[in-house]
């Protein structure tokens, strides 16, 4: 059998580069939505599929071979490099990352262990080394940002207004920067981990930032933030900065050295290039309009797509992750109308 032909429209796509076609891939393209997953995930608890590499390389290639996007994103979580280091956390059905022993204090800061990837997550080096050999579309590694990773063990779990978190950041100086630099050095070891292993690009998912103001995310966040990317660089691979409801955050983001911005559905494309965003952007279709009719998809698509490709630099994508009720046909039919819709974008 003749192995297809590398697509690397999405590595072009992250350096400015000229494409034939606007290259798409979806966050969260893995997951609940798709029959095929499901049945795995049956057999299987979350971290399991971590565990086998088999499994992780099959439900990462899975959405790439359902869906024909430009690039693949390896399946697991922003948690999975934390329980190695002492964060006692369980994905449960419903609610999400749940963890057992919340951060309270600078002394369970330092009780953190440092990450060591080979011997503390090998599955996960072992994945995207099975994936290189199968892939004929880039694979983008990734990790939760320092922030996002803070605010779910300093809540133990999921929040909607991250009262702890910020709190423990305005009383707690000390401890809220030795954790920020733990988890920056968590980042970057991970992330050079899985570049080393072979991803060719990798994605910063700060989920929650957004809950900060302006001031408090360039005194908080900003200077672990432009360590990681800066340390970055020396991998040579494409990065990418992802958040929700962060649109006020967008020039500070755009002054970091990272190569994408990620923006969710709230920011236009229009709108960030307008307030001086230079980078590649990347997104922005609103999941939920995965369950409107066809031609009320395929007009906000369409919109996004003539935003997006007025100068380049574009990748498409949604605004936050594939959900459940999604269906297998839509995204078939919306990659379909993505590919064909500009040639020499």
């Amino acid at each position: 059998m003749t192995a297809k032909p590398f697509n690397d429209t999405f590595l072009k796509a992250c350096r400015k580069e000229a494409t034939d076609h606007v290259p798409v891939w979806y966050m969260r393209q893995a997951g609940r939505y798709q029959p095929e997953y499901r049945a795995i995930r049956a057999k299987h608890s979350f971290f399991e599929m971590n565990y086998i590499p088999e499994v992780c390389a099959e439900v990462t290639r899975l959405p790439v071979e359902q869906l024909g996007v430009d690039a693949a994103i390896l399946f697991a979580d922003i948690m999975t490099p934390l329980k190695p280091i002492g964060v006692d956390v369980n994905i449960e059905s419903g609610i999400g990352p749940v963890i057992a022993n919340p951060i309270q204090s600078l002394a369970d800061v330092q009780r953190l262990h440092e990450l060591e990837p080979e011997t503390h997550v090998p599955y996960i080096l072992e994945s995207i080394k099975i994936l290189r050999q199968q892939l004929s579309v880039p694979l983008i590694g990734f990790a939760g940002a320092p922030f996002t990773l803070a605010s779910y063990m300093i809540e133990g779990g999921p929040s909607k207004h991250y009262h702890k978190t910020k709190a423990f950041m305005y009383t707690e100086p000390q401890a809220w920067q030795a954790l920020m630099d733990r988890l920056g050095d968590l980042t970057i070891t991970y992330l050079k981990a899985q570049v080393a292993a072979g991803a060719q690009a990798v994605q910063v998912f700060d989920s929650w930032v957004g809950a900060l103001n302006d001031e408090d995310y360039r005194e908080y966040i900003t200077p672990v933030m432009t360590r990681i990317f800066h340390a970055l660089k020396d991998t040579g691979v494409p990065t990418i900065y992802f958040g929700i409801g962060a649109g006020h955050l967008l020039m500070d983001w755009n002054a970091l050295p990272v190569d994408v911005v990620g923006l969710d559905w709230r920011t236009s494309i229009t709108t960030a290039r307008e307030m001086g965003v230079t980078k590649t952007l990347q997104g922005n279709l609103d999941p939920t309009l995965l369950l409107a009719p066809w031609e009320k998809l395929e007009f906000k698509a369409k919109e996004i797509l003539d935003e997006g490709t007025r100068q380049p630099g574009f990748i498409f994508n949604l605004g936050h992750g594939v959900f459940p009720d999604a269906k297998v046909e839509t995204l078939q039919k919306l990659t379909q109308f993505i590919h064909s819709y500009k040639r020499n974008v």
